[in-house]
């Protein structure tokens, strides 16, 4: 099936079903999300293609607030759209490690103080890491699953005021890694980052991308 792209360039409007680049500072529609998807930060470089996209961020780009609150910053390019108040969003994550703190991740944010980012990262130790981070004026950084491989599923669940947080080396089998409450009292807005924090860029692909606009029964399923 063709993946339609479309573009808001003013009065033009552009379909397409092959990779195409995208300039940065424009806003974009894809088939797998209903909702228009803007910019926080501009990457150093983007472009779609069938079933995603890929983000590339520059040097020193991250989002995080030190519990130490000797490091506050939230540079790292991001591609957001606003959410419904229940929903599901799954995507794959891909991308090299070759700097610490690499990382691809989805991401849910109120606002500056209070956020949620979903990272696929290479940790202090060199690992491939499942990465959460709950951020409620200060970032409560945890650590989970290390992955063997460059390519992690993940999905976030938003059911009234409860978030939870999955990840899946198939796509089919999904574990809990997190379930917590965010009373959020602002739209939520939820989307796609990459990050950088000590090397030059992080090329992040995107992948197998669905949102649905569902409340899910079960936790620890994920539907």
């Amino acid at each position: 099936m063709a993946f339609k792209i479309l573009f808001c360039l003013g009065m033009l409007t552009l379909t397409c079903t092959a990779t195409v680049s995208a300039q940065v500072n424009d806003s974009l529609r894809i088939d797998s999300i209903p909702h228009t998807l803007v910019w926080k930060n501009k990457p150093a470089k983007f472009s779609l293609k069938k079933g995603g996209f890929i983000i590339t961020a520059g040097p020193k780009t991250d989002m995080f607030r030190d519990p130490n609150v000797t490091y506050n910053t939230d540079n790292a390019p991001k591609l957001l759209f606003e959410a419904d108040d229940d929903f599901v969003l799954t995507a794959g994550i891909q991308h090299s490690f070759q700097h610490k703190w690499d990382g691809g991740a989805i991401v849910l944010i109120e606002d500056s103080l209070n956020w949620i980012k979903f990272c696929f990262e290479k940790d202090y130790t060199g690992a491939r890491r499942v990465v959460s981070v709950v951020t409620k004026d200060i970032s409560d950084d945890c650590n989970s699953a290390a992955i063997l491989t460059n390519k992690v599923f993940y999905k976030l669940a938003k059911a009234d005021n409860v978030i939870t947080l999955y990840y899946s080396t198939d796509n089919k089998k999904w574990l809990l890694v997190r379930h917590l409450q965010f009373n959020n009292k602002k739209k939520i807005k939820v989307g796609f980052l990459a990050q950088s924090p000590t090397g030059e860029k992080c090329e992040v692909i995107f992948s197998d991308i669905r949102y649905v606009q569902k409340r899910i029964k079960d936790p620890y399923a994920g539907e």
